[in-house]
């Protein structure tokens, strides 16, 4: 498909770093939000901050003609620019061939068309831009246009209005010298609405896209917290996170180290699959916060190891994932030992019956923070989504076409529905393109090692089941792969959502087949929410039937159906509650894991008079 032509982006020379060496100046795109680097002398740009014993890591490209470079007196984002913003007061604006819309992505100059290089009809040429755009203020907005143009909506009684800017927010100075120092330059929507709230020690309920920055939603006011409160960490954590998944817990314990560092905050991790040794002994030492997966805690509580009579600032973060993985039980129990006299904040990317129930019960008069439209399913716009009907047999043929036409380097991540198909591709795809496998048979120092080779790009490509769809984090991921199609659409958009985060903008292909023609009417739904194109074989399969056998339930699949709570190995309230999978968090995954020898034949003829199972589906049947 060819690009068609998009808004330029706006860049902004960076804060002064000292230790750069010269001539290298450091630059920030306010619409995709990236820090990188650029030699006026060369005309190079990269994302690794050089040295001066270090030449440049990633591909360095020319920034063509079409690049505009201008001196500006204010910072200014685009008035039309919905995007998170990172930048400064003083710098150049670009306008970049980088924009790409249906047909490709965006990002900084490096990542164009052009100089990726690529071949496929994903990514269309760079091409040149009109004038710049007119910019104004961000602060000329009014509080009420603010919210319009992020579509926030707020519920809950009088609420103060969004925080625009970092100046706005009174943050202590060590503080916003640390977000600054990180290259932000403007909060997220999120940020900027529910930060005012929790200032005024209020409950939260905050609905938020994954990516969209709600672990310093949290966090910051936390720290503010802890700074009034000024308890004796050793007598016990004053912050409790609760996670689903030890991924993004140690993810949360890494930001919360970040940001606090200047604040001297303390912050332990606390989940499944290591030893608890080391955390108990950190606990010892005394941590202001405890970041923990439901599980874990619990072993550590019934040891009597750890005290909660201290925690006045409790976060759920990712509600309604812990929720489908069946830790209520242990959410509930936690909070049992919590003091009633706290503030409650709770996060989550979708608003189901279950997530309200519990808001109602554990948070007191909440204010409810929404961030787009919370009553449907919608796709991230800032991922172009390629959708292609794929014979079994073809899928590893087209898969090494994908990975061909990325540039090289660039971060993959490749979903399967089986630990046995993730296995094996990674075997496949390791000798040409660098793969590792995530999956919940792995050890957790295995699976460390994986993540950490895949976010330092050292393994670009990482193969993985659902475990990896929610939750994680990693930068600059450039495209997903669904190599098989999951048990629903809603796992279908948290999967791609691995990409596009934070403003960028990413690449989702999806091969689906015969075998998945029941998710067609919801998987094209999910498509025009987004402006993409359906192709018309899918729209074809649709007709036929096949589309409307499990219409979309934005809070759960249709009676007997598979999903959550159903045998589709996700996991439902009652199917996981269990201490010993509940500190791994790595539940969604387990029931459709399960070992071979419970399948050791083929099933029999179907009594339906349904036609028989293609090669693929029995292989795939027989390896769940």
């Amino acid at each position: 498909m060819a690009a068609t032509t998009a808004a330029p982006s706006v860049v902004r020379y960076a804060p002064e770093d000292h230790s750069l060496p010269k001539p290298w100046k450091g630059l920030v795109d306010d619409r995709t939000g990236y820090l990188y680097f650029w030699n006026p002398e060369t005309n190079v740009t990269q994302y690794e901050k050089p040295t001066a014993a270090q030449p440049p890591k990633f591909p360095a490209v020319s920034l063509s003609s079409s690049v505009q470079v201008q001196q500006t007196d204010a910072y200014a984002p685009a008035k039309d620019d919905n995007k998170y913003t990172r930048a400064t007061e003083h710098g150049p604006k670009i306008e970049s061939a980088s924009r790409f819309t249906e047909g490709g992505r965006s990002g900084p100059p490096y990542s164009n068309g052009a100089a990726n290089g690529v071949g496929n009809s994903a990514y269309g040429p760079a091409s040149a831009r009109g004038p710049p755009r007119s910019s104004a203020p961000g602060n000329e907005l009014s509080p009420e246009a603010y919210s319009r143009r992020h579509e926030i909506t707020v519920s809950g009684g009088q609420v103060p209005p969004p925080l625009m800017s970092f100046e706005a927010t009174g943050f202590p100075s060590e503080l916003l010298r640390e977000v600054l120092n990180a290259g932000f330059s403007a909060p997220t929507p999120i940020q900027a609405q529910s930060w005012p709230i929790a200032m005024q020690g209020r409950d939260i309920v905050a609905i938020a896209k994954t990516g969209s920055g709600k672990t310093l939603g949290y966090l910051i006011p936390g720290f503010l917290h802890l700074q009034r409160i000024r308890n004796d960490s050793r007598m016990g954590p004053t912050i409790l996170v609760l996670s689903p998944t030890r991924e993004l817990a140690t993810q949360i314990q890494e930001e919360a180290v970040k940001f606090g560092r200047s604040s001297r905050i303390s912050c332990t991790c606390l989940y499944g699959g290591a030893p608890k040794g080391p955390q108990l002994r950190d606990l010892e030492r005394g941590a202001d916060i405890v970041v923990a997966t439901p599980g874990r805690l619990n072993d550590i509580l019934e040891m009597r190891r750890i005290s909660l009579r201290q925690i006045s600032y409790l976060v759920l973060d990712e509600a309604d994932r812990m929720l489908d993985m069946g830790f209520e039980p242990q959410i509930r129990k936690i909070v049992k030992e919590i003091p009633t006299k706290r503030q409650t904040l709770m996060y989550t990317a979708t608003w189901p019956k279950g997530v309200r129930k519990i808001a109602a019960d554990l948070l007191v008069n909440p204010a409810q923070v929404n961030i787009g439209n919370v009553d449907e399913l919608v796709a991230n716009k800032s991922i172009t989504q390629h959708i292609e009907v794929v014979a079994p047999m073809e899928k590893q043929r087209r898969l090494e076409q994908i990975l061909r036409s990325q540039e090289p380097g660039s971060k993959v991540i490749i979903f399967c529905s089986t630990k046995r198909m993730c296995d094996q591709l990674t075997r496949n795809l390791t000798r040409q393109f660098g793969a590792a496998a995530i999956h919940g048979d792995k050890s957790q120092p295995e699976r460390d090692n994986v993540l950490n080779q895949f976010r330092s790009g050292r393994t670009p490509v990482l193969v993985a089941t659902d475990v990896a769809a929610r939750g994680l984090d990693v930068k600059d991921i450039r495209a997903v792969v669904n190599y098989d199609f999951p048990n629903g659409v809603e796992d279908y958009v948290h999967r791609i959502g691995r990409t596009g985060r934070a403003g960028a903008t990413g690449q989702a292909f999806t091969f689906f087949g015969d075998q998945d023609s029941k998710h067609a009417s919801d998987l094209i739904k999910i498509l025009e929410g987004a402006n993409q194109r359906v192709p018309p074989q899918i729209r074809e399969m649709a007709t036929r039937g096949g589309g409307g056998m499990n219409k979309f339930s934005r809070w759960g699949p249709p009676s007997g159906g598979r999903g959550r709570g159903g045998d589709s190995g996700y996991g439902g309230r009652g199917s996981f509650v269990s201490r010993d999978r509940s500190s791994n968090g790595w539940g969604r995954e387990r029931e459709r894991s399960r070992s071979p020898e419970r399948f050791n034949r083929a099933p029999p003829p179907s009594s339906t008079g349904s036609p028989p199972r293609s090669f693929h589906e029995t292989m795939m049947m027989k390896h769940r």
